[in-house]
């Protein structure tokens, strides 16, 4: 079992209170005897390691102080699954379902994923670092100290989502949706590429850098109905 994460201290003035990081620290772990998931398994302190779960029904289950690493998760489904002190590597899938999963207390490395289902779910001190998600549904989900950290995020969709102290750290968000969504103590100025498709409006309780204001600009300016115009224009 882990403790983990102090947050961070001495956040520079005007960042706001910091996003605590997991810090996982696994227990021996025993190898994982095969065969299918199952709906409301219990899993502790076993490696996966290379396993097909696809089309496999592990809902309900509780994965803690495990290890998944370069496991495949196509259409796996996986609602209302809880994942507690654990590390998955290299991952990968399209049409995963984590509808009302919880994680806390995950790392989620070097992921190659798409479509994956995350609306409704809870995340807490999760650190994603590293790989491509594409089309991300974390609608409705509650997000408290999470960290996107060097990801290339495609189209992640946030959509009515509560995020508190969450950090984009040095990662890519391509056509990211926040609308309706609430923020606070959100830091996207570490975002390498920051392009809002939809909530601009949404993005009180978050801080961006000079540069990414400008960029921001005028998708601001829209929202607001303003015109711009040189003097002389009409």
């Amino acid at each position: 079992m882990v403790r983990r994460a102090a947050g961070a201290a001495g956040r520079a003035s005007g960042r706001g209170k910091g996003a605590r990081r997991p810090e996982v620290r696994l227990p021996p772990l025993d190898a994982y005897a095969g065969g299918e998931l199952e709906r409301d398994g219990d899993y502790d302190g076993l490696e996966f390691r290379e396993t097909d779960f696809a089309g496999q029904d592990g809902g309900g289950a509780r994965f803690m102080d495990c290890a998944l690493t370069d496991c495949a998760l196509d259409g796996t489904r996986l609602a209302h699954v809880r994942v507690l002190d654990s590390v998955l590597t290299g991952v990968r899938g399209v049409g995963t379902d984590l509808a009302e999963a919880m994680l806390r207390d995950v790392e989620v490395l070097d992921a190659r994923m798409g479509g994956v289902q995350l609306h409704g779910s809870v995340l807490e001190r999760v650190l994603v670092r590293g790989g491509k998600i594409d089309y991300l549904n974390l609608r409705r989900a509650r997000l408290r100290d999470v960290v996107f950290e060097g990801c290339v995020l495609v189209e992640p969709d946030f959509g009515g989502a509560t995020l508190e102290r969450v950090e984009f750290a040095g990662c890519v968000l391509k056509g990211a949706d926040f609308s309706a969504a609430t923020l606070k103590d959100v830091d996207l100025r570490g975002a390498a590429e920051l392009d809002i498709a939809r909530g601009v409006d949404r993005l009180a309780g978050a801080v961006v850098s000079p540069d990414q204001l400008m960029e921001l600009a005028p998708l601001l300016a829209a929202e607001l109905g303003l015109r711009v115009a040189g003097i002389g224009q009409e």
